[in-house]
Parts: C-alpha cells; structure tokens; sequence
C-alpha cells in the first residue's frame, strides 16, 4: 500500500511541493526533516468544510482507521501548565486522564481550549499536526499509529490533508510511541 493511497480518491503530491497547502510551522519543520523522510508526506486539497475526520473520510474515500488524530492535551500542576500533542487513530480516544496526565505530570489533564490550541501552534483548528509543533513538546504517538502502514493526518491548514507513513509518524520531533494511548 502507497503511504498516499490511505487519501482515498484524492491526488497527493509531495508536500514540499505545494508549501501553499501547508500551515507555516508545518513547511518549516518538513524543510528541517530529511530529504528521505520529507519525501514520504504527501498532500492533498481538500474542502475545508470536510476537514473533520467524519466528514472527510466518507467524502473522500479514506478509511476511518486510516486516519490518525491529534489532540492538543494541557496538563496542570498548580499554577505550571504544560502542553503534550497525543496521535491516535480517528476510531480511538486518547487516553488524557490517565496515559498522558501522568506522563505530563500533571495533577489535572483535558483537552487545551481551542483558541489556545491555534494560539500556541499557529496552526488552525481542525488541522493540528503532530508535524511542526513547538520544541517542547512530547508528541505521544499511539503504538497503533506508529505500525499503520499509512495514516492521514492534518497538515495545519484546514484546506488540505497528509499522509504518511505511521512509522514516519513515529520519528517525528519529540515523538514517544505509546502503548494503549488509543482507547
């Protein structure tokens, strides 16, 4: 199976060739990745009316379990808050209150609030990605995720789609493999 095909009836080109259906951190980090792994992200337009995942794969094609989401989890330790990126494939739910509450070290955990979401990422809701996220950030990759032989994720733009290998998934920046992250 072609990393790309998980896109359904969809065409994919390489994402470095239309950085105009990529979210600005999304390009730069791609850019950072090498040439080898770059090569592997494809991209491809979409209606950004059917950027959630529902809605895209039966629009398009695209398997649910083809599909990979990320969550942006906040965790809180008295006043400090700190930020972790979880990817589990579209059919599961990301463990919060357990997994990643204590990997965060957190007394609390929940999903960040949408507008802090965009803010901190500088990316748009509805197409966060584990791809250009900030430094600090663990990246939480369900194991599930990281064995697909392809995922489509978001590219940080809701107009567009990714696709990629889940093992690419896997040696992103700040990338963990989890095991039962996905629920």
């Amino acid at each position: 199976m072609s990393a790309w095909s998980v896109l359904g009836s969809l065409h994919a080109v390489p994402a470095l060739d239309r950085p105009d259906l990529l979210g600005e951190p999304v390009a730069h980090a791609l850019k950072l990745l090498g040439p080898a792994d770059a090569a592997l992200v494809g991209v491809a337009e979409i209606d950004p009316g059917l950027a959630d995942t529902a809605a895209f794969c039966e629009a398009y094609g695209s398997p649910l379990d083809g599909s990979a989401n990320c969550v942006v989890v906040a965790g809180r330790r008295g006043e400090t808050v700190s930020y972790a990126a979880c990817l589990v494939l579209a059919t599961t739910r990301a463990d919060v209150n357990g997994l990643v509450r204590k990997r965060l070290n957190a007394r609390k955990a929940s999903f960040a609030p949408m507008d802090d979401a965009v803010a901190i990422t500088g990316m748009e809701y509805g197409g966060i990605t584990p791809i250009g996220l900030p430094d600090d950030w663990p990246v939480l990759v369900d194991a599930a995720v990281a064995a697909a032989p392809a995922v489509v994720i978001g590219s940080g733009v809701r107009h567009s789609k990714l696709a990629l290998p889940g093992v690419l998934a896997a040696r992103l920046p700040g990338a963990e493999v989890v095991d039962g992250l996905g629920r």
